[in-house]
């Protein structure tokens, strides 16, 4: 009889939860990844819509003089206005204009992000993700047919992006609430750095598909990414696993046919009112502190979201396709962060203190990262991966590992479902900074990029300043656990 191979042997190894829990890992990550990878496109394609004109004008007179005619020949796009820009985004105050743009989808995420807490609480959180993607994929595509449809309507661009960034609020409540129903208290960190690693990716993934049409037909920058996200929210309706508890009744029920078989519920005694008297009762939890933490963090991140390869573009004097590929870089640096906070915060059991360092850390960082032009390509690279190292770190923790801490206290007496609209409330305080930077950033910019610079510098001083009195008590303290970590109860 011959020996059975070790890669069946090590599949076989593993239980059916086991199996379960690295479907619901994997599901969720590529489930956030989509939401990513539709988000990223307008940040590749603001160097398209407003272009450096002089480069064209100068290649068309230089054609026009050889062929010896005095008619400019048509360039080669399926728009020959005439400048080389798109309208609206073709004023002085496209800085501005572009600004608005981001604006209007993260305002609408930050205000949309507190309501979808609660309508997840209540709702089966896999037909709230399904509907949510779906719908995010229709405004991703809409945005993409501007193009096709040559719409120079600001109004359009501006609905569009208010109606996505509500939609897109499904998204991250959703699948929080999901992985940690799955996954407990042990080596939280770790497994929330390595799963939250889906942002960058998604990141990395929208850069890489938007800058493949960037050029030639931006519409299907947007096209693309949203028929992904489209098709990923068809994915989640089919095969998404809310909670294992889910999967008991499903397997009692066809052991025992016939027979009703009683399930615990999820729903705290007083649903969602009293988880609320719960965090008003129990302020020293730290969300608070977290929440106006990740406000200025995530503002430097989403700054960085939304504007890097246009300052790539204008500083380092590249393409749109090569500052897209670059500034991937970055989220790379990215992952790295949000692994190394979460391994980090494991072994030391203290999540702000980790925070806080990275924090300290990322401000001269950051200042160097303003001189990128007078670098050569090799320190530039450098400079994205540590930047994005250091910035996203701090964020990857909270939104994750640190809300699912404060979302599983033991003042909400199990009410698993209350963790949904916990990650809202934190994330959602983030949200306001993420609407606030790239919009500073457009207002700023037209003054130089050194304005911008030193106003991520400030939020990030600020977002560690909060941190203080939870680093303090984190060092003064004997328990080796991070703040308001509890195990999971099992339901």
């Amino acid at each position: 009889m011959a020996t059975v191979p070790p890669g069946i042997r090590l599949l076989v190894s593993f239980d059916r939860d086991q199996w379960y829990r690295a479907l619901t890992f994997i599901l969720t990550f590529l489930l956030y990844t989509s939401f990513h990878l539709s988000r990223k496109p307008i940040s590749i394609v603001k160097s398209e819509l407003h272009k450096n004109c002089s480069s064209v004008n100068e290649l068309a007179t230089i054609a026009s003089s050889s062929s010896g005619s005095g008619q400019p020949p048509s360039l080669p796009s399926l728009h020959t206005d005439m400048d080389c820009s798109w309208k609206p985004f073709d004023k002085r105050n496209y800085k501005q204009l572009l600004g608005a743009m981001d604006y209007s989808f993260l305002c609408a995420y930050a205000v949309g992000m507190y309501l979808s807490g609660i309508i997840g609480e209540r709702l089966p959180i896999r037909l709230y993700l399904t509907v949510g993607m779906l719908t995010s994929g229709l405004f991703t595509c809409l945005f993409g047919l501007g193009y096709v449809y040559n719409i120079h309507s600001l109004g359009f661009y501006i609905f569009v992006q208010v109606a996505n960034g509500l939609v897109q609020t499904t998204g991250w409540p959703s699948v929080v609430t999901c992985i940690s129903n799955w996954f407990g208290k042990g080596r939280r960190g770790l497994i929330m750095g390595l799963w939250n690693s889906h942002t960058s990716v998604g990141n990395i993934l929208g850069s890489l598909i938007a800058g493949y049409w960037v050029s030639s037909n931006w519409g299907m920058s947007f096209i693309v990414p949203g028929i992904i996200i489209a098709v990923m929210g068809v994915v989640c309706f089919f095969f998404l696993i809310e909670h294992p508890n889910d999967l008991k009744s499903m397997y009692a029920q066809s052991s025992s046919p016939g027979k009703s078989v009683p399930t615990k519920r999820w729903t705290g005694e007083n649903g969602h009112t009293e988880m609320y008297m719960q965090y008003k009762d129990n302020k020293t939890q730290g969300v608070i502190e977290f929440s106006l933490c990740l406000l200025f963090a995530k503002l430097v991140s989403y700054t960085f979201l939304f504007w890097l390869p246009l300052y790539i573009t204008k500083a380092a004097h590249l393409d749109a396709k090569k500052a897209g590929d670059l500034s991937t870089l970055f989220d790379v640096g990215g992952i790295v962060g949000g692994i190394l906070a979460g391994v980090i915060s494991d072994k030391l059991g203290k999540r702000a203190t980790t925070c806080a360092v990275m924090l300290l850390l990322a401000a001269p960082t950051l200042y160097g990262f303003s001189m990128i032009s007078e670098f050569g390509l090799g320190p530039t690279i450098g400079m994205l991966l540590v930047c994005g190292c250091l910035v996203n770190g701090p964020y990857s923790l909270i939104t994750t590992a640190v809300s699912a801490d404060l979302g599983t206290h033991k003042s909400l007496k199990g009410n698993a479902r209350a963790l949904s609209t916990v990650t809202a409330i934190i994330d959602g305080t983030g949200s306001v900074g993420a609407a606030l930077g790239p919009l500073l950033a457009g207002l700023l910019s037209a003054g130089g990029w050194d304005r911008v610079f030193y106003m991520l510098m400030t939020a990030d001083f600020l977002a560690l300043l909060l941190l203080l009195r939870l680093v303090t008590k984190e060092l003064t303290s004997t328990k080796p656990r991070p703040i308001s970590a509890v195990e999971l109860k099992e339901h």
